[in-house]
């Protein structure tokens, strides 16, 4: 659609360095550049120093920036350097990078190109970062091309821009001016004299003389955009040069004299006023389609986009044009050779200059821009699959995403569009884009709240998706507060039994369990499931999740069996009847099992299940979904009490580094995973790594969930335990003490937590000699253990065999041997002979329990 291709020999003078493809060979990985522009002309001087650039790389990857206002060219330039010097590359790879939250996302569908673990097996941020470690290495393309068009801010590429690979090289497209200080600069300026009369004469193979083409050029201000769009009418219409220049005479003040950005040249809105003029006498339905154009994003549109809507959602002239397969195909070839657009028939896709974009949406009133805005939003609502829960529905939600924030979709008010909108909502979860679906969730919750009032359904669904990201963020304080207005609002305005009123329900009992109110949430949950079987009945997706909720609050409140037969029944559930769910929901209902299975003691059966589930949701989500998140770190749990401490070590570690990069350290989801790797190391004897780390996740679960949560006191008794292994008895006692209290104000003394550190207060007794009451604490806590979980619970076995072993010092012998003989063949029967516990057991060790925070 505009600049310039010059032949072969206009840059033969280019060093082409010894040991690059041999000629005329393709690259072996080639992806998202644009077709090249068969009317491509000069530009000599810029690619010779461009190139010259690039070689001249010594140690690393030098950016070089192709830099000038709109309508230049810089785009085409980079395609013509793109497909001249492709047999010098390797790998060449074009990234639209003027939506920043998107270039990772590009980077990452790179990686199955690569041979490198892809999105659905690592996710998008791990998958982006091993093709720049890749580019970086050279293996296994070391001479490679990244091209990064339209960025705008230098910060924005700063982590995406691979280094130390002087044969790997990064162009960059940009109309700022800051790359200047960050990057080799080529600019690209209108044409000079020469070029615009070659580039004419080629545009327009006939009928058009030098001296006329020198006149038009100059009247168009050399502008390559311009002198594309002038070609083409002429070649079209076969308009004389004498028609063009009157007309061009006769145009009113050009938008830019009317406060239009100075990136916006008179001769390019002369030239496309003079364009559009006549698409209006041939072919007016063509016209209304590019109208569409220009509220869509400036990436490539699907050309599906444009398929009859909802009668009554669009104008009729414009659903007319849709209706008919062939007047809409003839629009769009004649769109594309007035050179108004860009038609890629590879991939389908239609896409127009941003200039172009900006100039057709001056020329409407601000009503028309409404009206022709709501039509977009129509036909990007109307393109969107139900859901996103396969590859073929992800793809599409890719491709229309680029299209949401320019076509100002946030400012809908339609049913329709703000459907899409919350459909946005969710893929962007469900993709791992987590930032960019807590921003739009926000701008969407203003805009609509701005527009419609607090009480509108949309805006209430928007704000309960918007709280949903603010608790995983462990943002608790601010979610509760933001639950209780929506709960509220939510039981006035649409009922008691409306499923935005159920959703409402369970965000608050998730709080509650944030907040450390497990009781609390029980009983909230309970009612709250009831409420969905009455109102949805027993198999809807939204009772299953609420089911699911229930069960995570009976592991919580030390009730395992109880919760291992719901997880189980949720799990059927889905199975049988929630085929159409997205497979987030599958995965969350089998970790629970793993988690639900574990905890009753099962450690092969847990481990196998969460086997699988981890294997599910690398496949399905991604390695960096926090539902395959959550799955790895319980499983690296359960390996470790089933005694593979060495898969367990290493899915620990590689957790929380994923953890680490995706959410910081301060996060829940990180504070776990690191609680995780600190016992993990314990068991493998690395205590003074296990010290330092369990003390840092410590404070740090002080200052998320506050000093008297649950999963503080739980943290601290881990920290407890490493100074009493580490041989400081004392200070261990104290920090046991301090948590047991506050275990008990909080939960009451017959909780799971609060009796697995008198279990380890015990030892701490035992440690500094007073057996006496190491073994009084111990018999009251295996009374209150039995009571609570059974005789074969592995929390009674631990306590048990301690229990053992200070009866045996205080001279209770006979007690001691009585115990023993109980214990033994419970242990062979729930662990196996072999296992780790089974043999410390035996060879009378004492035994520990450790905390491991788990979903709330």
């Amino acid at each position: 659609m505009t600049d310039v291709k010059a032949e072969e020999s206009q840059v033969s003078d280019v060093h082409r360095p010894e040991g690059g493809r041999a000629p005329g060979r393709s690259p072996e990985v080639w992806g998202g550049v644009p077709a090249r522009n068969k009317n491509f002309t000069g530009r000599t001087r810029q690619l010779n120093a461009l190139r010259s650039g690039l070689m001249n790389q010594i140690t690393a990857v030098v950016p070089h920036t192709l830099h000038g206002y709109g309508g230049v060219g810089k785009t085409l330039m980079a395609v013509e350097y793109a497909h001249r010097f492709h047999d010098e590359y390797d790998l060449v790879w074009w990234i639209n990078a003027d939506q920043p939250g998107l270039v990772r996302s590009s980077l990452a569908h790179l990686a199955p190109r690569m041979d490198l673990p892809g999105v659905n097996s690592t996710g998008i941020e791990e998958a982006a970062e091993g093709v720049l470690n890749a580019l970086r290495r050279g293996d296994p393309f070391r001479r490679w091309l990244l091209i990064y068009d339209n960025a705008d801010e230098p910060e924005d590429l700063r982590d995406v821009i691979p280094e130390g690979n002087e044969s790997g090289h990064v162009l960059i497209t940009s109309r700022n001016h800051r790359w200047q200080a960050v990057a080799e600069t080529v600019s690209v300026d209108v044409f000079p004299d020469t070029e615009s009369v070659e580039f004419l004469k080629k545009r327009i193979p006939r009928g058009i003389s030098r001296a006329e083409a020198e006149e038009l050029a100059e009247a168009l201000g050399h502008l390559p955009l311009a002198l594309e769009q002038a070609g083409a009418l002429r070649s079209e219409t076969g308009m004389s040069n004498r028609e063009y220049l009157a007309l061009l005479a006769e145009q009113p003040a050009s938008l830019l004299r009317e406060g239009k950005p100075s990136e916006y040249p008179a001769p390019m809105t002369a030239a496309w006023q003079l364009s559009v003029t006549k698409l209006r006498e041939d072919l007016p339905e063509a016209m209304d389609l590019l109208r569409c154009c220009a509220f869509f994003g400036p990436e490539p549109i699907p050309r599906d986009v444009f398929f009859p809507t909802v009668e009554g959602s669009v104008r009729p002239e414009v659903l007319e044009l849709l209706s008919n397969p062939i007047r809409l195909s003839k629009a769009i070839g004649q769109l594309a050779r007035y050179a108004l657009i860009r038609l890629d028939s590879s991939s389908r896709t239609i896409q127009v200059h941003r200039l172009i974009q900006t100039l057709i949406r001056a020329e409407l009133s601000t009503g028309e821009q409404r009206t022709v805005r709501e039509e977009v939003w129509e036909l990007l609502s109307a393109a969107a699959p139900p859901t996103a829960n396969d590859p073929a529905s992800q793809g599409r939600y890719l491709e229309l995403l680029p299209h949401v924030r320019p076509s100002g979709i946030a400012e809908s008010a339609g049913p329709r569009p703000r459907g899409f909108a919350l459909k946005i909502l969710s893929f962007l979860y469900t993709s791992g884009n987590y930032a960019m679906a807590e921003r739009y969730a926000r701008e969407f919750v203003e805009l609509w709240t701005e527009a419609s009032g607090p009480d509108d359904r949309h805006v209430l669904e928007a704000q309960l998706k918007y709280a949903n990201r603010l608790r995983e963020q462990g943002r608790y304080q601010e979610t509760y507060d933001l639950d209780k207005t929506l709960l509220e609002q939510t039981e006035r305005v649409l009922g008691p039994d409306d499923e935005l009123t159920l959703a409402a329900r369970s965000g608050i009992g998730a709080d509650l369990r944030a907040r450390g109110d497990f009781r609390g949430a029980l009983t909230h949950d309970e009612e709250t499931l009831r409420l969905h079987r009455e109102a949805l009945g027993p198999t809807d997706p939204a009772t299953l999740r609420a089911m699911y909720n229930l069960a995570i609050d009976l592991t919580l409140t030390s009730d395992f069996t109880a919760a291992r037969d719901l997880h189980e029944q949720i799990y059927m559930l889905h199975k049988r009847h929630g085929t159409a769910q997205a497979p987030q929901h599958l995965l969350m209902y089998l970790h629970g099992l793993a988690l639900a299975v574990r905890l009753v003691g099962d450690y092969t059966e847990a481990c196998d299940l969460g086997d699988d589930a981890l294997a599910y949701g690398r496949e399905q989500l991604g390695a960096d979904h926090p539902r395959t998140l959550r799955t790895q770190v319980d499983l690296a749990t359960s390996l470790r009490m089933n005694g593979d401490l060495e898969e367990a070590l290493e899915l620990a570690r590689d957790a929380h580094s994923r953890h680490l990069r995706e959410y910081g350290m301060d996060h829940p989801e990180t504070l776990a995973a690191a609680m995780c790797l600190a016992n993990t190391w314990r068991m493998t004897g690395e205590l003074a790594e296990a010290l330092q780390l369990a003390e840092d996740t410590d404070l740090r679960y002080d200052q998320i969930y506050g000093s008297d949560h649950p999963y503080n006191h739980g943290c601290t008794s881990n920290v407890a335990l490493l100074y009493r292994m580490l041989g400081d008895p004392t200070r261990a006692r104290q920090l046991n003490e301090v948590s047991l209290t506050g275990l008990e104000e909080k939960l009451g003394r017959d909780h799971h937590y609060a009796l697995g550190i008198t279990i380890n207060l015990a030892s701490d007794l035992a440690a500094l000699n007073d057996t006496k009451n190491a073994a009084r604490l111990g018999r009251g806590s295996l009374r209150r253990l039995r009571s609570l979980l059974g005789d074969e619970h592995p929390m009674v076995l631990t306590c048990s065999a301690n229990l053992i072993l200070d009866l045996r010092a205080v001279d209770e012998a006979e007690e001691a041997e009585r115990l023993f003989d109980q214990v033994k063949p419970l242990y062979t029967r729930v662990h196996g002979r072999e296992h780790q516990f089974t043999q410390a057991f035996l060879a009378g060790q004492r035994m520990n329990f450790d905390f491991d925070p788990r979903q709330l």
